[in-house]
């Protein structure tokens, strides 16, 4: 185990699916952690992804551990996406190892796009065992292709859930995103990056860089889990 300076120590994980699949990951805890999260990457980047590490190494500088792994497909460098079943089974067997991991801090579960969307369909299929759900960017429907058919397992899910999105996502227009949350009632928070496509890239004619979107999105995620651990 290395302690990468300010006192987070980061080491290489193995997630074992079943007995014939395993997968890579990675954890960063901060001394100080009060709560983790178990972080799923996007359809077309792996856990090591520079979003994904800035990511981690936000919420450890505000006292959230978090534990990035690769699906099968990653892992095999395929083009494309594991099959839902092999894919909420991944998420399921890394929320176990976190849990094994660290026994006392309380879990939240989530990811980027695809792969916040396999962590909720886990836990609509059957608890995961977290506190909570974290999405940074819902993909409710490819671009262009207007359904929120993507959402229907939602009202399966019965934690908390926070929906981190970019008013410019072509991923979940906001008209068809907004009534989704609405539905979810109490359940369901969502905050809106102003301008922020489905990366959370700002136009720079915006005035504003990735950089303050990035922080603010982790100020929002950390605050959210923190307050419900």
């Amino acid at each position: 185990m290395a302690d990468t300076g300010g006192g987070v120590e980061s080491r290489k994980v193995t997630i074992a699916i079943d007995k014939e699949q395993s997968v890579s990951a990675l954890l960063d805890r901060p001394r100080n952690a009060r709560a983790c999260l178990v972080l799923a990457h996007g359809a077309g980047a792996p856990m090591a992804h520079p979003f994904l590490a800035a990511v981690a190494a936000g919420l450890a500088e505000r006292s959230v551990a978090t534990l990035r792994f690769n699906f099968p497909y990653m892992e095999r460098k395929s083009p494309r996406p594991d099959p839902p079943k092999v894919a909420t089974a991944t998420v399921r067997a890394a929320v176990t190892e976190a849990s094994r991991l660290m026994p006392k801090l309380p879990l939240f579960a989530g990811g980027k796009s695809f792969g916040g969307r396999m962590t909720s369909q886990a836990e609509a299929e059957a608890s995961l065992g977290v506190r909570g759900l974290v999405f940074f960017g819902f993909p409710l429907h490819p671009p262009g292709k207007r359904s929120d058919e993507r959402a229907a397992h939602l009202a399966g899910v019965g934690v908390p859930m926070l929906f981190l999105q970019g008013t410019n996502d072509a991923f979940a227009e906001l008209d068809l995103l907004r009534p989704v949350v609405e539905r979810l009632g109490k359940r369901a928070d969502l905050t809106l990056f102003e301008s922020a496509d489905h990366s959370f890239h700002v136009a720079a004619k915006t005035g504003k860089r990735d950089a303050d979107i990035r922080r603010e999105l982790i100020d929002s995620a950390a605050t959210w889990m923190l307050a419900l651990a």
